[in-house]
């Protein structure tokens, strides 16, 4: 299987105002890199507190970073021609269209899918589906609402989820999950 999963935080409410973007390209199903970007969000000096309570993000930590238009062409070259997963993902989703949007960029062709959906196929019996819970029940150690750890978190558990409903291509992905498949 091919996939990249990804994660953002952001600097407001705001979904263009995206301040780190995480992503873990898993090939032939085997996590293969993870990468993390601090971005200097559009509201720059402003954030909401409310969201630096989440994580931990200062102004001062992306002063000097790139915005999301100065990094996007590294960023698709890792997502290209594999399909995405986040966790929550229609927040994940909502914010790089809005700053694909916000920067006048087109979308790329990609399908999403979120893994909150394929761990409850997989795990019906949990009692919650949250990212850190799913994470502590499969000994997976990360830094939560940091997006290159939550993006990890994301991977190792969309594997061990696909692993348990013996999904072990793309297609089959697609077959089991295609109400669940949305386009970008």
């Amino acid at each position: 299987m091919d996939f990249c999963a990804i994660d953002f935080e952001t600097a407001t409410h705001e979904r263009h105002s995206a301040c780190e973007l995480g992503i873990c390209v898993v090939e032939n199903s085997q996590i293969i890199s993870t990468k993390t970007w601090l971005i200097k969000p559009p509201s720059f000096p402003y954030f909401n507190q409310r969201n630096i309570d989440v994580h931990g993000i200062l102004p001062n930590d992306v002063k000097d970073a790139p915005t999301f238009d100065e990094i996007w062409y590294e960023v698709q070259e890792m997502m290209y021609g594999t399909l995405m997963i986040a966790h929550n993902a229609s927040f994940d989703a909502g914010v790089l269209r809005s700053c694909l949007d916000y920067y006048g960029m087109f979308k790329p062709n990609l399908n999403y899918l979120c893994s909150i959906q394929v761990a409850k196929k997989s795990w019906n019996y949990l009692p919650k589906y949250g990212l850190k819970h799913l994470a502590e029940t499969h000994q997976i150690k990360f830094k939560h609402h940091r997006a290159g750890d939550d993006a990890e978190a994301c991977a190792r558990i969309s594997l061990l989820a696909f692993e348990k409903l013996f999904i072990t291509r793309n297609e089959e992905i697609q077959e089991s999950f295609q109400s669940k498949l949305k386009k970008l």
